[in-house]
């Protein structure tokens, strides 16, 4: 997925500790847990229908950058966070 070409409406629910975008009617999504300033990524969700399209990228992405303004430090638990990270080597700053 070209971020340029097709951005991704991404709702960060603080309540839920969820970020959600709705693509094509079916709901991604990453969720985390958050304990003092260290959120631990538990799980990013894109269902099959919409797969393929940088979706879960985007996802984590967005959740980084808003992990970083606020001061917080990452943990990805889940496998797909953990390759992002092994991937984007630049938010390596983040990692708890």
């Amino acid at each position: 997925m070209n971020d340029q070409a097709r951005p991704l409406d991404i709702i960060h629910d603080e309540k839920r500790h969820t970020f959600e975008a709705v693509v094509d009617g079916h709901t991604c999504e990453l969720d985390y847990r958050l304990e003092g300033s260290v959120m631990t990524i538990t799980h990013t969700g894109v269902p099959d229908a919409v797969g393929g399209r940088g979706i879960a990228h985007l996802l984590t992405r967005f959740a980084v950058q808003v992990a970083e303004a606020k001061g917080w430090k990452i943990r990805p638990a889940c496998s797909y966070a953990a390759t992002w990270f092994k991937r984007n080597e630049e938010y390596a700053h983040l990692l708890a």
